[in-house]
Parts: C-alpha cells; structure tokens; sequence
C-alpha cells in the first residue's frame, strides 16, 4: 500500500498520524525457519541486512507478513545518505562491516499465523502486529497518535523528522498507491528517474550531472540536473551503473538543454533534495542523496 502526496493538514479521530521514515520499504515473510526480506519492486533484500533476518527468524510466532521502513539513524534522525553505504550491498560479512547500523521500523501487518488480515480497520492491524512481535534490537514498533485538529507539521520537522503519514484508521490495505495514507513532508526531496548524464570537467571523474526527469502521461519529462552530493567513490560506481545502461538516443520526451550529453535507459532512480521547483518545471538547487533501489522507474511522478 502506497502513500499520496496531499495538502490536507487537519485531521479528526478517524485518522492516525505517523512518523514519515526515509529509507527504504520492505515487507518481511516469516514461515518458519524461512524469512524473506523483500523491496517494494521485488528485489530480496536478506543478503544486506543479515541482523534483521536474525531478528525476524526469533520471533515466538512462526508465520507473518508484515510491512515497514528499513532506515539508518544519525542522532534520532533517520538519513538517507547514510543508509547508501549498506543499499548497495549483498554480501553479508562486507554490509556489517560497514559499521552502519539499521533498523526495521513495523507498521502494518498482512498476515498472521495464516489469516489475512489485509482487510481489517488500520487500528485492528495495528493492534495485533504491536501483540504479535517482539520489539527490541533493530526491531521497533512504528506508534502513531490519534487525529485531532492539525498536524502538528512544524513540531516534527523543527525535531528533524521527514515529515508525517496520516492514515485512515478504519481502511483495509490494500495493494496499490490510495488516499486513505497521506504524506506530509518537511521538505521538498522526492524521487526522479536518471536519463542521462553529462561528462566530467576539470578534475571531476565519473560524470559531471546526472540528468532527471519524472513521468507524466506515460512520458518521461525532463526535470533539470543535478551535480553536487557525490563524492569520488560515488561517482566511480554511479558512472559503472550508468555505462550498462547506456543507449544512443535521449528516453525524454521533449528536447534537453545539454550538449553531448550521455544517454541511460530510464532504469535507475536518485532521490534528490531540492529547494523547489521554477516556472518552467525545474529543479531549484537539487542536491543528489543517494540511489533508491526500491522504486519503480514508472511511478515516479512530480510531486506536489
């Protein structure tokens, strides 16, 4: 279940407010001794996150699906940036290495000791997977208040928080992006697809600026580049990723303002932070944070 972008800010009893996590999305599988970790387009995830694994192979209940956030903390604040060190990884032995700590925040429960529960209220859910698990090491129970006026937005970004996702609290859930889960965010940061890129000047190596863009009408519109937020290392793998999906002509719909530019099939989405967008639908001082590897190229949209 996906989350919209809304602009609605007050909410009564009927919904629940919950922390926005940046990181990424993951349902977890346990049937007995076997545990699956997947992303939300498939991927398994078991082989970077071996602690999570562990810690879901423990539990007391022997069969459940349950959803959350897979993030990195950096003084209560979940980053992005710094979860990139363990993304890209698939060797158990190298992801604990890194020294980069994760953890698995739960909020929502798909089944449980073979019962669907996909169909009842939010709340109902909610209840049952706070009963079902044993919370503790990188395990940890997602709370969430009750709606009752406005959200309180400045409160939890002035804390550092990502923002808020309100839920409805009597909605089943169900497979596919719904109003009844809203995302408020802090600040403008979203996702875009990769289509090219330029080449490194002076002493820069790899590339010079990824070039992005965003669906719309089936089309991939161009959104503006981005060239700061990487460092050397960054940039050498990011240019190995971009080598194997090089094609000779541009995956955007209308013209794009670079000369020699490199073109990449559309397969590989960044999640940028920028300061907003200009009358002519680009970026304002984007910023690169890292690869997402848990989005579909194709939902990527412009976000309100």
């Amino acid at each position: 279940m996906l989350a919209s972008s809304g602009t609605r800010r007050e909410f009564d009893a009927g919904w629940i407010l919950e922390r926005k996590l940046d990181g990424i999305r993951a349902l977890a599988y346990r049937d007995g001794e076997l545990v699956r970790l997947v992303s939300r387009n498939g991927k398994a995830l078991e082989a970077g996150y071996p602690e999570l694994v562990a810690a879901l192979a423990a539990q007391p209940v022997q069969r459940f699906v349950v959803d959350g956030e897979i993030v990195a903390l950096d003084h209560g604040v979940t980053s992005f940036e710094l979860l990139q060190r363990r993304m890209q990884l698939r060797d158990a032995r190298r992801a604990l290495a890194t020294g980069v700590q994760v953890t698995y925040y739960l909020f929502d429960l798909l089944h449980l000791q073979g019962y669907d529960t996909t169909r009842l209220p939010l709340r109902s859910r909610k209840k049952l997977l706070r009963q079902a698990i044993r919370y503790g090491g990188p395990l940890r129970f997602t709370v969430h208040r009750n709606g009752d006026g406005p959200a309180p937005l400045a409160e939890v970004c002035a804390r550092g928080w990502e923002g808020l996702i309100a839920k409805r609290a009597d909605s089943p859930y169900v497979q596919r992006r719904s109003p009844d889960w809203l995302k408020l965010k802090c600040s403008a940061a979203q996702e875009l697809v990769i289509g090219g890129f330029t080449a490194p000047a002076g002493s820069r190596v790899g590339f010079g600026a990824l070039l992005l863009g965003h669906y719309r009408d089936g089309r991939l519109h161009y959104a503006g580049k981005v060239g700061t937020g990487f460092d050397t290392a960054t940039l050498h793998r990011l240019r190995t990723a971009l080598d194997a999906v090089a094609q000779p002509a541009s995956p955007f719909a209308g013209p794009v303002p670079e000369r020699a530019a490199h073109w990449v099939r559309p397969e590989l989405v960044a999640q940028v932070a920028f300061t907003g967008w200009t009358r002519d639908g680009r970026l304002r001082h984007p910023r690169f944070l890292g690869l997402r590897e848990d989005k579909p190229p194709g939902d990527v949209v412009r976000e309100p």
